[in-house]
């Protein structure tokens, strides 16, 4: 979502599913605009397991770039191709309630992580999501939860559309990433996988960092329902659309069984 080619491909994607009669839901990260918000203030990211360590300062630039900065954009992308965009918070009609996450070590499970105001998802309330798409709207959806006490939690943006996915029971999760998908040790691309091959994909090694938790997301959708999981190669113009209308494969789909 760096390249604005793309991002008109990908916004007139969105508004032609919605034209044929689909419910398109977007849920966007920020990573690299977060980062250069960060280092603009002279602050330096951290991740641990594939998770941005959050503080209190580094949750408000988290909230300003992906409510203020990102979500605009592509709702004003949306809007320009001829669609209807709205841009939503987990905060607004209590979309998503979240708590702290507990970050256990991956090889020491006696271990733990602080990671500050990371949040894990407690429930999704998709009424407002509803409403919006029974009104010819497109909902655009910023990763970032509310607590019991109304503080912010930065919710990885993957792990938000596979839960959205499963509440609002969707035909299809489309992650769309900067890779052509998930790939083995060679390189190459796996089009397709199961349960029991992701599994040993994550315990040799081949998957890891930033692609568990989409890979963990995708996983637990697809065995809550969700037909259909992509991770998608986004850098192909239109990918999204060629993924669901042809039988070309623009990257890996997930089968829980």
């Amino acid at each position: 979502m760096t390249d604005p080619a793309l991002q008109a491909a990908f916004a007139q994607d969105v508004v032609l599913l919605k034209l044929v009669g689909m419910n398109p839901v977007v849920v966007h990260g920020g990573g690299p605009q977060i980062e250069n918000a960060l280092n603009r203030l002279g602050k330096k990211g951290e991740f641990i397991q594939g998770m941005r360590v959050t503080d209190a300062e580094t949750m408000e630039v988290v909230e300003w770039v992906l409510a203020g900065e990102v979500q605009q954009d592509i709702v004003g992308l949306i809007n320009q191709a001829g669609g209807k965009a709205v841009g939503l918070t987990g905060r607004d009609g209590g979309l998503i309630r979240a708590k702290k996450l507990r970050m256990v070590d991956a090889k020491d499970p006696s271990k733990e992580y602080d990671v500050g105001q990371v949040g894990d998802i407690e429930t999704i309330d998709p009424s407002v999501v509803r409403a919006l798409q029974d009104d010819q709207f497109i909902p655009v959806v910023s990763p970032i939860g509310f607590g019991v006490h109304n503080e912010s939690y930065n919710i990885n943006a993957d792990v938000v559309a596979a839960k959205l996915a499963t509440v609002l029971q969707a035909e299809k999760l489309l992650m769309l990433t900067n890779i052509s998908g998930v790939l083995d040790k060679q390189g190459q691309l796996l089009t397709e996988l199961t349960t029991r091959r992701i599994d040993e994909l994550c315990a040799d090694g081949t998957i890891s960092g930033g692609m568990i938790p989409k890979i963990a997301g995708a996983l637990d959708a697809a065995k809550s329902g969700v037909n259909a999981v992509h991770i998608v190669d986004g850098r192909v113009p239109h990918a999204m659309l060629l993924e669901i209308l042809t039988e070309q494969a623009y990257g890996t789909m997930i089968r829980s069984h």
